[in-house]
């Protein structure tokens, strides 16, 4: 297979799997994904969506999560990990954004990505979520799957999403990341990975990887 079939494969496939893809996170407007896009930072999207509501119920608004101290905060979003940064941040960013936005969260890279704790894959994250602005946001599971399926050789997350954007058509970007999110949890799992029900990989998959595999499965 050429590289532009390998691409229309993984683009076909993930269509037929995933003709509808959930968000992986609960929230009702870009206030609400922006925080919770930011707690989901070296946690997992089941624990932030358990710790969100009790912090929504208090505040799923700038105005009044100013209103809360930063110990606050981080009281109550102490089980996902890193919460004394993440609190500094979320009470950090409601202050930029009552004082210069007038509350709104702006549809812009540059203004997301110059607020505290907020770097370019979560500002990716809210762009294409929140916005439905193109972003190709690469967590672990497109930076592996795209190293697994030959699609990169991306020694970090930035070069990824670079041949990540080069490969596939701009319209796709939004609804293709999530799907590959999904289908790298499901079915190409960094651990316990199974290649017979890894259709994708099984099929395009790096020569090296599959044989990595083959060689570890056979000792």
């Amino acid at each position: 297979m050429t590289k532009q079939e390998k691409v229309t494969f993984v683009i076909e496939t993930l269509n037929k799997i995933y003709p509808q893809i959930p968000i992986p996170l609960d929230h009702k407007d870009p206030y609400t994904l922006l925080i919770a896009v930011l707690l989901s930072a070296q946690s997992t999207d089941v624990r932030v969506n358990q710790i969100t509501p009790l912090l929504f119920a208090i505040a799923d608004n700038p105005y009044d999560m100013v209103k809360l101290s930063v110990e606050e905060i981080r009281e109550i979003i102490k089980p996902v990990g890193l919460s004394p940064m993440k609190a500094k941040g979320i009470h950090g960013l409601s202050e930029i954004l009552i004082e210069k936005y007038n509350g709104v969260v702006p549809a812009s890279f540059e203004a997301l990505e110059s607020f505290p704790a907020v770097g370019h894959k979560t500002a990716s994250v809210v762009m294409s979520q929140a916005f439905n602005i193109p972003a190709f946001p690469v967590d672990t599971h497109i930076h592996r799957l795209m190293y697994r399926w030959g699609f990169t050789n991306g020694k970090n997350v930035v070069q990824t999403e670079k041949d990540a954007k080069r490969l596939f058509p701009k319209d796709l970007w939004n609804t293709l990341h999530l799907q590959i999110i999904w289908y790298g949890r499901q079915y190409s799992p960094a651990r316990g990975w199974d290649l017979e029900k890894d259709i994708i990989t099984k099929t395009i998959g790096r020569k090296s990887v599959i044989n990595d595999y083959l060689k570890k499965k056979n000792r």
